[in-house]
């Protein structure tokens, strides 16, 4: 008995496309209306459980999953930044200018920055709020230019 032989080919005779399919690259092209603000409206909502999901009791201030991991030293810092991370990469991903988001990613460090510091970083995350700033200042450029 003979061995069928078979190879691979990747030619476009073979059926593959040379691509991904429906599989679109990050900057492939702009967010129609409806998906931008269906977006903007998730980040919304991140931004919330990352900076102001809880009230602490008997007060009026707000504190969020961020402010949490911040209290554990170090690896809470980091974590609470990735989270941050992810909007700024989210922001990216609509397309909003380098200024803004060289602005965004400011927000971001001042907050990672400051919050290292034992107690009083942890009170000025509370008060900052970094991820709130940031969808702030992407729903106001995106209401200024239009969706």
């Amino acid at each position: 008995m003979q061995k069928e032989k078979r190879e691979m080919s990747f030619s476009r005779a073979s059926g593959y496309s040379g691509g991904f399919g429906k599989f679109q690259f990050a900057d492939a092209g702009p967010y129609d209306a409806a998906l931008r603000r269906a977006t903007l409206d998730r980040l919304d909502m991140l931004a919330t459980a990352f900076d102001t999901a809880f009230i602490l009791p008997g007060t009026n201030i707000r504190f969020g999953v961020e402010s949490l991991l911040r209290l554990v030293p170090g690896i809470g810092d980091a974590l609470a930044s990735a989270l941050s991370g992810y909007l700024l990469y989210e922001a990216r991903r609509l397309g909003v200018p380098r200024t803004l988001f060289a602005r965004m990613v400011a927000n971001v460090m001042l907050e990672g920055l400051v919050g290292a510091v034992p107690f009083a970083g942890d009170a000025f995350d509370v008060f900052f709020r970094a991820n709130r700033r940031n969808v702030a200042l992407m729903r106001k450029h995106f209401a200024r230019n239009g969706y």
